[in-house]
């Protein structure tokens, strides 16, 4: 099995150094990641995990996303960088993407859902739950139904049930995939959320989404974020106290496992060039 690690199209907020910790100034944009992967498995197609922007979002994103989202992040909408490019750029067809695995419903995770028509959505029935209710202003913000296509066909999960992985409870594996690709809760940026865990002969690899946001916050010695992605992730947030645990588990995990299980999330661009970087060597 092969796993790709794809840029699905920057988002730029305002801050500057104070948000991604690496450009020049506070009173440039920053600049984060929408970190996605392309699984290629033995026997069962294509599995893209997250969709970051789509198509649609980039022809028309005023009727896909927010104007409050679009003036704080400022996406670098570009066809090129969507998840349908990347999987033709790699010399397949968009059929082949057979499942898609999300790590929960914000609009800049699951706007390529409708470029993949033929693929099994999979999530947690919690997240729907949440994201289709809309219960708040920012939940009509940040989760966008123009951008779901056929929800009544997704997969959900959740409920009594779920397996043990790596010291985490109710992990779903996910169906038709074997033990290859699961989906393990870690709620607190949103109540569904869940990282992706995905099976490779060296080992894990666990894309644990918007769980955290900045590498610094998986240091084992003295974790950190940017003043301006605590403030995001502060104001995003269902549940504060699930999330920073989740983050502490995440540690905890990294430092027991050390090279066995690889933990990333969505949106720092120092995470996601290493492991492109990564990839490339092993495959020159």
């Amino acid at each position: 099995m092969r796993v790709h690690h794809l840029n699905c199209t920057c988002t730029c907020p305002l801050g500057g150094r104070l948000m991604d910790g690496r450009t020049r100034c506070v009173l440039c944009r920053g600049e984060l990641a929408c970190h996605c992967l392309l699984v290629e498995t033995d026997a069962n197609g294509l599995v893209l995990v997250d969709t970051g922007f789509g198509l649609r979002d980039v022809k028309s994103p005023r009727s896909r996303l927010s104007a409050f989202f679009r003036a704080m992040v400022k996406p670098a909408l570009s066809e090129y960088m969507t998840a349908a490019h990347h999987v033709s750029r790699l010399g397949f067809q968009i059929e082949d993407v057979r499942h898609i695995v999300l790590t929960h419903l914000d609009f800049d995770h699951a706007g390529g859902l409708d470029d993949f028509p033929g693929a099994t959505v999979h999530l947690m029935e919690k997240e729907w739950i949440t994201a289709s209710g809309r219960r708040s202003w920012l939940d009509a913000q940040r989760f966008r139904p123009a951008q779901w296509s056929a929800p009544e066909s997704w997969r959900r999960y959740g409920g009594a049930g779920g397996v043990g992985w790596k010291g985490f409870d109710g992990v779903w594996p996910i169906d038709g995939l074997g033990d290859e690709v699961a989906l393990v809760p870690l709620p607190g940026h949103t109540l569904g959320h869940a990282g992706v865990a995905v099976r490779e002969q060296a080992g894990w690899k666990l894309l644990a989404g918007d769980a955290y946001f900045f590498h610094g916050e998986m240091d084992l010695r003295e974790p950190y974020c940017t003043p301006g992605l605590r403030f995001y992730q502060w104001m995003m947030e269902q549940d504060r106290r699930s999330r920073l645990e989740n983050q502490s588990r995440l540690r905890d995990l990294k430092r027991a496992s050390g090279t066995a299980v690889q933990v990333f999330c969505s949106h720092d661009m120092v995470e996601l060039q290493a492991h492109q970087q990564g990839v490339d060597r092993r495959h020159r």
